[in-house]
């Protein structure tokens, strides 16, 4: 029975540390849940501080009441005490005697309470009000530290951006903008060098036909000087 109460209470701590390793994990991820706990934590806390403060200025009120009660019976018995001394009624003397003594005691035993309960009120007090600042301040640095974090997120976003970690849409369509920039450029060299060729073409063909032109002229003045030097041959 003892080993079996041992396993469940391992495994609810097993459990416990499980949660709260989650609870952890969805904290990083929402800061603003970590803030919101810790401050409604402290709020309760604020509630009990004030509960237990409202306690002790009862107390010190009821002390201070009775205080003034006893104070007021102890002036009363003295002035009683006095009277009996000047009637020489020494019986009363002595009752009244008794009586003053044991109201001095609770007097001085009051005092200190009272004493004791208003050290106690302000120190409640005290806590009381450098609890509300806690809180105040902690809302203060929720909202600084939120807005840092948002800042910090949009800054990351950006630089991924920027190293073309997230590509968008628009880039990709400017690249196939200008592939078809370069390909036009190149059709356009591309028919430029087309024509160039054909002229070089031409004037080739050109230049053979008055090589042959040329060819021709000269064949006939040679033949035409060789005609001549036979014709000069027979008249002689």
């Amino acid at each position: 029975m003892a080993q079996s109460v041992s396993f469940f209470s391992r495994l609810s701590n097993l459990w416990k540390g499980f949660v709260s390793l989650w609870i952890s994990d969805l904290e990083k991820e929402h800061p603003e849940i970590a803030y919101e706990n810790a401050i409604n934590s402290m709020i309760e806390k604020y509630s009990q501080l004030k509960r237990a403060t409202a306690a002790i200025i009862r107390r010190r009120e009821e002390i201070s009441e009775r205080l003034a009660s006893q104070s007021k019976e102890l002036t009363q018995v003295i002035a009683d005490l006095n009277t009996a001394i000047e009637t020489n009624q020494d019986d009363l003397g002595v009752v009244l005697v008794q009586k003053k003594n044991a109201l001095e005691k609770e007097v001085a035993e009051m005092k200190a309470d009272l004493d004791g309960a208003s050290k106690d009120a302000d120190s409640a007090k005290s806590s009381l009000i450098g609890v509300q600042a806690e809180i105040k301040k902690l809302r203060a640095e929720k909202d600084n530290m939120l807005a840092k974090m948002a800042s910090a997120q949009a800054r990351i976003r950006i630089s991924e951006q920027l190293d073309g970690l997230s590509v968008d849409a628009e880039v990709r369509a400017l690249d196939n903008v200008r592939e078809h920039i370069k390909n036009t450029i190149a059709q356009a060299n591309l028919n430029t060098e087309l024509k160039s060729a054909d002229l070089d073409q031409r004037l080739s063909s050109l230049r053979q036909q008055s090589g042959e032109v040329t060819a021709k002229q000269q064949l006939a003045e040679l033949k035409a000087a060789a005609a001549a030097r036979k014709a000069s041959q027979k008249t002689m």
